[in-house]
């Protein structure tokens, strides 16, 4: 009788945080990409690497450290309200030593190298039941914050100065949102490991918005895209004993540049009409 990967319990554990992350992730990444934030929610990642390694220095779970460090600097970059657009130097240093700073904390505990390598390309194969149900409770809660402030979160996204001109604090919608995308985060690096959130967070959510300019339709696709990577990795893992988080970065790619593809196709086919019309 043939073995299916569902009969293993680690792989109902990867498939089910899989499913959480990737709703999640596909949801927040929406309006991360909207708002053009990307580059901020990939600096989160890093900072959370750092408080990760931290917690291992101390002794702690590696999990909760990598929360709580992202939560502070999410909070921190959305205090910096519209000035964070105009500081990706500044955020890009960050970044830098936030990763150096975990590395230094790993070179004092030689022996956490694997888990230092399942914190960077992550190890969803690794995750327990009980990891499981914090990523439900933590993805819930993130999705019903989102929720709550989507309508005023996409007014300020689209329209910023007509919304602080009708009431909309700015500042408040990116702290509570840069709050979020850290929750999102911190989910995500559980699957596909720090260096590599970019991909399932950021991915499907611009491939969504290139094919579909319906909002809730574009959101809907985007968690359908999330979803379809991570699940459709884990199975290409399964059979070709390939990294997860390799499958997952390569298929949030390829669709991408699916979707993005005609529209550059297009755009060289008119150059050369536009230039015969020129001359």
């Amino acid at each position: 009788m043939a073995i299916t990967m569902l009969t293993y319990d680690f792989m109902q554990n990867a498939f089910a945080a899989a499913g959480i992350v990737a709703v999640l992730c596909g949801s927040v990444g929406f309006f991360l990409v909207l708002r053009a934030q990307t580059f901020a929610g990939h600096a989160l990642s890093h900072v959370g690497f750092a408080g990760a390694t931290g917690s291992i220095l101390l002794g702690l779970s590696p999990f909760w450290g990598l929360i709580a460090l992202t939560l502070a600097a999410g909070i921190g970059m959305g205090l910096l309200g519209r000035r964070l657009h105009q500081r990706d130097v500044a955020i890009g240093i960050v970044l830098a030593m936030s990763l150096g700073l975990g590395l230094l904390f790993l070179h004092f505990f030689t022996t956490y190298a694997t888990q230092a390598t399942a914190l960077l390309f992550g190890n969803i194969l690794g995750i327990d039941t009980a990891t499981v149900w914090i990523l439900l409770l933590l993805g819930v809660a993130a999705i019903a914050a989102l929720a709550a402030i989507a309508r005023p979160l996409l007014f300020a996204s689209l329209q910023p100065e007509l919304a602080e001109a009708k009431g909309v604090s700015l500042r408040l919608i990116s702290v509570l949102f840069l709050t979020i995308v850290a929750l999102a985060v911190a989910e995500c690096a559980q699957i596909v490991g720090v260096l590599l959130v970019f991909a399932l967070m950021v991915g499907p959510a611009a491939a969504a918005q290139i094919l579909s300019t319906r909002f809730w339709f574009a959101i809907a696709l985007s968690i359908a895209l999330a979803l379809f990577e991570a699940w459709l990795g884990l199975v290409l893992a399964f059979y070709t004993d390939w990294p997860t988080s390799f499958w997952i970065t390569a298929l949030s790619g390829c669709i991408y540049m699916v979707a993005v593809l005609p529209g550059s196709l297009s755009g060289l086919a008119r150059r050369p009409r536009d230039s015969a019309l020129a001359g």
